[in-house]
């Protein structure tokens, strides 16, 4: 069952009134209006995108940002593309959700033990945001980091939510290092309590091309579970 306080709630509706980042907002807006054919009876959410899942994880993953006619229409991080439906079949093998896919925010959806954020809130142009719009969107990931009191194992997918996801906690004191760990899928890293899992990103690049299968991201949550011991 997903559980979220209010505390959480709260952050949401902050993330989601930002507009901190005028190039990200413009290029969410226009994507809103104009649409592709496929989806033109449809209204795009165009707004950045709350994260969601279990408040009491132990699993955390992140991730880059929402795609343009994925998370930017749907309204939720991973949803209505097939990058997402790629991560929720994993999981749900997994046993951290309870379907295999992600249709949209009313799909009865919801995740066990797992709660699932990005580095950037809003879809960037190429999926290529700048280290600007990384640094003003940080702040919403440390508050979630101090909110998710539980989690022992952090899923980072892609260099760019691996490396975010490391130096989020690095800044709120959690985990120390003085050279940042090498992004490799598979990768693990343990600092104490808390362990990092680097992984290739399941977007179609990787996924079309084989760079990443379904074995190697299961490989990813398994080892995440080993982790996490008795679930």
């Amino acid at each position: 069952m997903t559980r979220t306080d209010p505390a959480f709630a709260a952050l949401q509706r902050k993330v989601t009134s930002c507009r901190l980042c005028p190039r990200l907002v413009r290029w969410r807006e226009k994507i809103a209006r104009e649409k592709v054919k496929r989806f033109a009876g449809e209204e795009y959410w165009g707004k950045p995108i709350p994260s969601f899942g279990d408040g009491e994880a132990r699993l955390l993953v992140v991730g880059l940002a929402p795609a343009a006619h994925g998370g930017n229409r749907t309204g939720r991080m991973f949803t209505g593309d097939e990058s997402g439906n790629w991560l929720f079949r994993a999981l749900h093998r997994a046993g951290f959700a309870n379907q295999p896919l992600s249709h949209n925010r009313s799909d009865g959806l919801l995740l066990t033990d797992c709660y699932i954020t990005a580095t950037l809130r809003c879809a960037p142009p190429k999926n290529k945001p700048s280290p600007k719009e990384i640094e003003r969107c940080r702040p919403f990931l440390l508050q979630e980091i101090t909110l998710l009191r539980n989690v022992r194992v952090v899923v980072g997918l892609g260099r760019i939510g691996f490396t975010n996801a490391l130096k989020g906690y690095r800044e709120l004191g959690r985990i120390s290092f003085s050279k940042m760990p090498a992004f490799a899928h598979g990768a693990t890293y343990s600092f104490g309590e808390l362990t990092f899992i680097a992984s290739f990103h399941p977007s179609q690049q990787n996924t079309f091309t084989g760079r990443l299968t379904a074995p190697m991201l299961d490989e990813v949550f398994l080892q995440a579970c080993k982790k996490l011991g008795s679930r």
